[in-house]
């Protein structure tokens, strides 16, 4: 029998990705399934972005590129930095990975030793706690709700930091919740991290551009901890470019030497071409990523309305990101006769199975009365997964 790591143990499969896997599976015996699961843009990368990748090949970017990542990208990520942002960074703070989900694991495992703890507010990305768990670290949660629109009060910060916290982790907008913290938000939030000068706060920023609020303020604007703040970011949702798998950091330089010495004994440099697409990305016409932008608010639209038309359910309006977080735990405790719903995960299976449409449950994001619904997808598709989930909860009793 084949011994494995006790590593193994210590995390769970993403269950984001498990809800895909199921319904491919499911595809893959015939039967209609509605993808409301994956945070992916339906949209294809915009064609100057592919030219300049066709380009990159044509010209023979086939080699080992360096592990932080070529430096016209690292200037490009400076030039987004300072013309999006205001923040002034030297290509030597920028770190380019295979992912931003990679750049996040470069960041725990170069921040947060065994025992320490790390302040996550509640609902956060599925990937977050498991993270800090492969690195032996400790998640503290901060409960959330919506009716604190999903964002935390400088006291609830206050109150979770202790001698042990090392790192604070958090993304705005958020993925699952779409909440979007404002300048004056954070600026509190501010106060209390220059009382705690051991906190270094990591900022995911992926979702910056699908904002329907108007401009997202990163946490890094405030010079009294710029120093302590490292921005995750990435090119996947407001570039389209998923597959590509292309993130950075942009950090003080102790933190970005560590990520890339962790990063070279694990991938080396992220991938030449997608490299070199995304300096065209970051540096040129940025109207197709306004415009799917657009799309996704007509969206938001589309399913708050259809949401609205379904009893029970709560839904708070996203201010940010491509899905919505509504409570669900109305339908906890009844059945159709053959299913029995206890929790967010019955309720994503049934949905999945009965009326083939893929969630995921509110538990992985660490809020079990949620689950989370994309609406990264067709109009069309958005309005028969809705109708289809209409006709299943009808016949929960």
């Amino acid at each position: 029998m084949t011994a494995l790591s006790s590593l193994l143990s210590r995390f769970n499969e993403p269950e984001t990705l498990k809800m895909a896997k199921l319904g491919r599976e499911l595809r893959a015996r015939g039967v209609d399934v509605i993808d409301l699961s994956l945070g992916e843009p339906d949209f294809d990368t915009p064609s100057h972005v592919k030219e300049a990748a066709i380009r990159a090949i044509q010209e023979n970017w086939s080699h080992y590129t360096p592990v932080p990542g070529y430096l016209e990208l690292r200037e490009a990520v400076c030039t987004k930095l300072l013309r999006d942002n205001g923040l002034i960074y030297k290509p030597t703070q920028i770190v380019v990975s295979t992912g931003a989900k990679q750049s996040l694991a470069n960041l725990i495992l170069s921040l947060v030793d065994e025992g320490q703890e790390v302040v996550i507010p509640t609902p956060y990305w599925v990937t977050y706690s498991e993270l800090v768990k492969i690195a032996r670290g400790k998640v503290v949660e901060i409960k959330t709700t919506a009716a604190s629109g999903f964002k935390i009060s400088p006291r609830e910060l206050e109150d979770a930091i202790t001698k042990n916290t090392s790192v604070f982790l958090f993304s705005s907008p958020c993925n699952p919740s779409g909440a979007v913290y404002s300048r004056q938000e954070l600026e509190a939030l501010v106060h209390v991290f220059e009382k705690y000068p051991q906190i270094t706060i990591i900022s995911d920023e992926i979702y910056e551009y699908i904002n329907y609020v108007g401009e997202s303020c990163s946490i890094a604007a405030f010079p009294s901890i710029a120093n302590r703040v490292a921005i995750v970011n990435g090119l996947s949702k407001g570039f389209a470019m998923t597959g590509w798998r292309l993130g950075y950091i942009a950090a003080n330089e102790t933190i970005a030497k560590a990520c890339e010495k962790i990063q070279g004994q694990f991938t080396s440099g992220a991938n030449s071409i997608a490299q070199r697409a995304a300096i065209a990305a970051l540096t040129e016409d940025l109207r197709p990523t306004l415009q799917m932008v657009e799309e996704f608010a007509a969206r938001r639209e589309l399913v708050l309305k259809l949401v609205a038309a379904i009893p029970d359910i709560k839904c708070p309006i996203p201010a940010g990101a491509f899905y919505i977080f509504p409570d669900m735990s109305a339908y906890y405790g009844k059945s159709d006769g053959n299913n029995i719903i206890t929790n967010a995960a019955d309720l994503s299976m049934y949905l999945l199975n009965t009326a083939h449409v893929s969630s995921v449950m509110g538990d992985a994001f660490g809020e079990p009365s949620c689950i989370r619904f994309s609406f990264a997808n067709s109009r069309d598709k958005i309005e028969e997964g809705w109708h289809r989930i209409k006709l299943a909860l009808a016949r929960l009793k």
